[in-house]
């Protein structure tokens, strides 16, 4: 027995409904902040040499370095 979905109208190819899939697309706050963090690891010069390394915000704005897996676990508790 199939489930019933609280979802209605439009589907991508995929199957997943376009009004479901919304809340999953990047804000862009959240895109303008990641750009942001990218420019400043090109400028540092770790973007992509392996060295696990990746730019933080503090609370106060500024940025720091360090290890991507602390700054990524941390997501949501600043």
């Amino acid at each position: 027995m199939a489930r019933k979905s609280n979802h209605s109208g439009a589907k991508y190819a995929n199957g997943n409904y376009k009004s479901y899939q919304k809340k999953y697309d990047g804000s862009k706050l959240q895109i303008a902040k990641r750009s942001k963090l990218n420019k400043e690891n090109r400028k540092r010069g770790t973007y992509g040499n392996g060295d696990g390394k990746d730019v933080s915000h503090k609370k106060n704005g500024k940025t720091f370095l360090e290890a991507a897996s602390k700054n990524r676990a941390r997501k949501g508790r600043a």
